[in-house]
């Protein structure tokens, strides 16, 4: 039988530590640093005259794979009710299916976007992600500097020649962006702490790093005998009990030692 991590529930600041909180607290501190300089920034762009297109109900973006230290993912896992837990297994599996069968990497991006859908967090009726507390550094950090139709996966596929070229110069003269793509770049550089304080964090409480694809790294975080080689540091302990799960390949979980 598979054992599976169950967070006690304790008011904050009583009640014992949850496991590996070491790890955690860093990433919550690097969230809440990113509120604030991100929050900072987007005041400075707006009175400059830039505009934001992401807002409540917009989930254009939900469909994308991310990727996303075990660090992370144990901030969302620790939060996760049993039946959220379940439908992020199931969205893993489907991960994991097209992980297997994609050709190549745009391949791999283009199935997960329009066949493996959005996130089981996301509630599409309301457009609202059901644990935004607790989302990864990638769902924090995209933002988009033209209308939201732009992050629609068919949106791309569908535009003719002469629209995908307007978009090109758009995005070229539209501040913030990296001239390339319409989201907004610099808010993507000021997430990086997250990630060099998550990866140091796992190092040091570790002796390894792990990171992958969120939903997958999320269902293997509830993974008591996962969690446990993660605990000894042993990557490869770690990798078989993700392999009897059914939940590992080179494409959505990876080890580097300290």
């Amino acid at each position: 039988m598979t054992r599976y991590f169950t967070p006690p529930s304790h008011p904050a600041g009583s009640g014992p530590a949850l496991p590996h909180a070491a790890v955690t607290d860093a990433v919550k501190r690097g969230y809440a640093r990113y509120t604030r300089q991100s929050g900072a920034w987007l005041k400075g762009y707006a009175e400059r005259g830039g505009r934001v297109f992401c807002g409540a109900g917009c989930f254009g973006c939900c469909n994308m794979p991310i990727r996303v230290s075990l660090a992370e993912a144990l901030v969302t896992a620790q939060a996760l009710t049993d039946a959220e837990a379940a439908r992020m297994e199931a969205h893993a599996r489907a991960v994991i299916a097209n992980a297997r069968t994609a050709p190549d990497d745009d391949t791999y991006v283009d199935r997960h976007r329009r066949e493996v859908g959005y996130c089981p967090l996301l509630n599409r009726e309301t457009g609202s992600c059901s644990r935004y507390d607790v989302r990864p550094t990638r769902c924090r950090d995209t933002f988009s500097a033209l209308p939201a139709r732009y992050c629609a996966a068919e949106t791309w596929d569908d535009m003719p020649r002469r629209e995908r070229e307007e978009y090109r110069r758009e995005v070229a003269r539209t501040p913030g962006t990296d001239g390339e793509v319409h989201y907004i770049a610099p808010l993507e550089h000021l997430s990086e702490p997250v990630w060099a304080a998550a990866a140091k964090a796992m190092r040091k409480q570790w002796g390894l790093e792990a990171w992958g694809d969120f939903w997958v790294l999320t269902t293997l975080a509830r993974d008591a005998a996962f969690m446990a080689q993660i605990g000894r540091g042993d990557a490869r302990g770690a990798w078989k009990v993700a392999q009897s799960r059914g939940l590992a390949h080179a494409t959505v979980l990876e080890f580097g030692r300290a």
